[in-house]
């Protein structure tokens, strides 16, 4: 029996993050470019985002361009955001109705592949189904840091009072406050961390780590994960007590 007929349909996470790592390592292994690595990825997304569409998730964000990742090589940067831009093919939300939104720094990225982007924005913006994030030049240091210079400022214009500054402040004032908090987060890859993704939102994330480099996680898999995500209590710092009564109520 697949993983995906095993699913309890009412329990779906509304929301999933996702860290794809392992693109340019799936390549070395085989003796190839790490551009290969990132162009086979981008054929996961578009089997991922069908996948994820279909079992009803509400959000799916990407981790795709870090800010660290303007460290890399020029020539990997080049062909990664050469890649963004060609490979972002609008029949692929139309045929999901999912609707496409980034979050990040987006004054770094090149004015094509912003321009590229914002256009994609608008055509599906009348979307109904899923909305596919893309975190691109983005770090959560970089999100909170923003977010507490906009709060800043309205506390200098007397828009905020200091004692009124609550976490729920803070929330909406993140590039994510369009969207609930992660349900599940799953890094691919084999790495044990966050990496500086999401990293106020995932406070009470399930994390799921696997070994499989991205361009080899396939369907399956992701529902392997969601099955795993089922299996879990979550408690939210509560006593399973205390969740047992909420859930008989």
């Amino acid at each position: 029996m697949s993983y995906k007929a095993q699913l309890d349909p009412k329990r779906i996470p509304t929301h999933v993050a996702i860290i794809m790592d392992g693109n340019g390592r799936w390549a070395t292994a085989r003796g190839w470019d790490r551009s290969v690595g990132h162009q086979k990825g981008v054929e996961t997304v578009r089997r991922i985002t069908t996948a994820a569409s279909d079992l009803g998730v509400k959000y799916l964000t990407l981790y795709t361009f870090s800010t660290e990742n303007w460290n890399r090589p020029p020539e990997e940067v080049a062909a990664l955001m050469s890649l963004i831009f060609t490979s972002l093919e609008e029949d692929l939300f139309m045929r999901n109705n999912v609707r496409l939104r980034i979050i990040g720094d987006l004054k770094r990225l090149p004015v094509d592949v912003r321009t590229s982007l914002e256009n994609l924005m608008a055509h599906t913006a009348q979307n109904s189904g899923m909305t596919l994030v893309l975190a691109l030049s983005y770090s959560a240091r970089w999100e909170i840091t923003e977010a507490v210079r906009t709060i800043a400022v309205s506390a200098a214009k007397g828009e905020v009072v200091l004692n009124d500054i609550t976490e729920q402040t803070i929330t909406e004032a993140l590039t994510t406050s369009f969207m609930p908090d992660p349900d599940l987060l799953i890094r691919t890859g084999g790495e044990l961390r966050l990496s500086n993704y999401l990293l106020w939102q995932c406070a009470y994330s399930e994390l799921y780590f696997c070994d499989t480099f991205w361009p080899d996680f396939d369907e399956e898999a992701f529902y392997a994960a969601i099955q795993d995500y089922q299996s879990r209590e979550r408690r939210f710092g509560k006593t399973s007590w205390q969740i047992e009564q909420t859930t008989e109520k």
